[in-house]
């Protein structure tokens, strides 16, 4: 395969903080990521993407306010003080956190508005990858808990936060079974 696009969409897979290394992604990086998720595909050009980029001592308060929500929201029969840390700790490993943030307009089903902002995150997350940084897309159940933290309004919904990272780990084969048995042709 020697188109870089295929080459990438092919390759790109999930890298875990245990991976990542310590290096910073500059802005610059970070904005060609996001400018990459900024050109998804859009019904009437909503754009209902919208995020929020937590670096440094930012990451910080991530996490202590992911370890304060699972402490708060975690009955106490299934409350595990080792979750709890580990909560935070997922933000804290990571060198940059995105919450995804969904900004609903009214002007479209909310099914097309969440459609058009995963298209953003895997242009984000292809934009990474092409640049040697590696992450992935988390959905705890906290992030249903980020509005007020995030300062988010009314219309708008985290739908999860994508961690990232400068990496070591190797390139992995795709691991999909083939497209054949996931196609029905009508002729």
């Amino acid at each position: 395969m020697t188109n870089d696009v295929l080459k990438a969409i092919q390759y790109r897979r999930t890298v875990n903080q245990n991976s990542f290394t310590d290096q910073d992604i500059s802005k610059e990086d970070l904005l060609t990521i996001l400018e990459a998720a900024n050109a998804a595909p859009t019904h009437k050009r909503t754009q209902p993407w919208r995020f929020v980029v937590f670096q440094k001592a930012g990451l910080n308060r991530l996490g202590a306010e992911l370890s304060r929500i699972y402490k708060n929201i975690t009955p106490a029969e299934k409350y595990s003080e080792a979750t709890e840390i580990n909560m935070g700790k997922k933000a804290t490993t990571a060198n940059v956190a995105i919450a995804i943030v969904v900004n609903y307009t009214g002007d479209l089903p909310e099914w097309e508005e969440l459609a058009a902002t995963s298209c953003a995150v895997q242009n984000l997350w292809l934009a990474a990858h092409s640049i040697g940084i590696g992450g992935y897309w988390a959905t705890p159940g906290l992030i249903n808990h980020l509005g007020e933290f995030l300062g988010l309004e009314a219309n708008q919904k985290c739908i999860g936060l994508f961690y990232l990272g400068h990496h070591e780990s190797e390139a992995r084969e795709p691991a999909r079974s083939p497209i054949e048995e996931k196609i029905r042709w009508e002729e």
